[in-house]
């Protein structure tokens, strides 16, 4: 439970994607992790993980305060670029054969 006057850490975008890739690429424990980047909250990660797998990288973004207009939009641009980067990669196997 918060304490009157507690500050809060908060951790950059880089941190959190990193974090995703030494799990996901890596395959680092989440205890390996929490110790690496000095997070207190042992279950921050997993948090993270399940935002990135549910919204992609949108997910790891600090959305407080932000319109719902703009986070749609947000949204439809990382859509657009999922789709693009899965496009070139279907493209490129295409053209090898």
């Amino acid at each position: 439970m918060a304490i009157k006057g507690q500050r809060f850490k908060t951790y950059s975008g880089e941190t959190k994607k990193e974090a995703i890739r030494l799990h996901v690429e890596e395959r680092w424990t989440y205890r390996n992790i929490t110790e690496h980047f000095e997070i207190q909250d042992h279950g921050r990660v997993k948090k993270w993980m399940k935002s990135y797998r549910e919204l992609g990288e949108f997910g790891l973004l600090d959305q407080r305060g932000r319109r719902k207009e703009h986070i749609d939009q947000d949204r439809y641009i990382q859509k657009l670029k999922r789709e693009n980067e899965m496009l070139k990669s279907v493209w490129k196997s295409g053209c090898r054969r």
